[in-house]
């Protein structure tokens, strides 16, 4: 399977895109939004990975990639991201809130920092940025879009994942409730919940045997491809979904 061709939804945009530089979903979206047409703001708080990302891909879009480090837990770190955005480019039309931290453990086992952690960079990390978007979105005064990596976990049940699915899950109730904030001043704020989606990173903090378990609960039997998920983050920022707001889209069979 190869991802399709581009048919620039999203030319002329700038798109911000945090936790991009691994070989997972942030950065099929970062390479989904080039192919279709966007430039793109490369964000990651492992400086050395974002560097080697960003340029392999202004390699085929010269011009159009710009990294920018940013720990999502640092305030003055995201305003940065933002304000670099709008300076390198002009303005800023889409925030995709990739960045996520999971982990497995019993709740009888989870420390209070690893909890506290979780939330600080999936939840809270999502707030921190859409709020900085949001507020030079809105004096833009052109509108926009935000797309939060949520999971299919905010609605389902699975063990050692409590602390993972209540992020998530927080993730898409912010989702609704400043997506109805937003549309004051013409800015839509969606997301997407993937179920399983293959990379790397999968293999090494999960069993091989659950992975594969968890794969053939899905309608097709295998887990997604990340640029499978990225073509939906780049519909819903596309003006195709000019009327679609505060909604979470299932990526994968698994809603429940």
């Amino acid at each position: 399977m190869t991802p399709p061709a581009g048919r620039s939804l999203l030319g002329g945009k700038v798109v911000v895109v945090t936790a991009a530089a691994g070989a997972g979903i942030g950065s099929a979206v970062v390479a989904r939004c080039l192919e279709e047409g966007a430039s793109v703001v490369m964000s990651d708080s492992h400086a050395r990975r974002l560097g080697e990302a960003a340029e392999r891909f202004a390699g085929d879009h010269p011009g159009r990639v710009w990294p920018v480090p940013c720990d999502v837990t640092d305030e003055a770190a995201v305003q940065e991201l933002i304000n670099a955005a709008a300076g390198q480019f002009g303005r800023l039309d889409v925030l995709v809130n990739n960045a996520g931290l999971g982990g497995n453990r019993p709740v009888t086992e989870m420390a209070d920092g690893e909890w506290s952690r979780v939330l600080d960079v999936t939840l809270t990390g999502t707030f921190r940025c859409t709020r900085a978007a949001l507020r030079r979105m809105s004096e833009q005064g052109t509108g926009g879009a935000v797309v939060n990596n949520a999971s299919v976990l905010g609605w389902r049940a699975q063990a050692g994942q409590a602390h993972y699915a209540a992020a998530k899950a927080g993730v898409m109730a912010f989702t609704r409730c400043t997506a109805l904030e937003a549309a004051a001043f013409g800015v839509r704020v969606n997301a997407v919940a993937p179920s399983l989606a293959a990379h790397p990173f999968l293999d090494r903090v999960m069993d091989a045997r659950e992975l594969a378990e968890l794969a053939g609960r899905e309608a097709f039997g295998r887990a997604a491809q990340p640029w499978e998920v990225a073509t939906v983050v780049a519909f819903l920022a596309s003006d195709y979904a000019s009327y679609l707001t505060g909604e979470v889209i299932s990526v994968s069979s698994q809603r429940a």
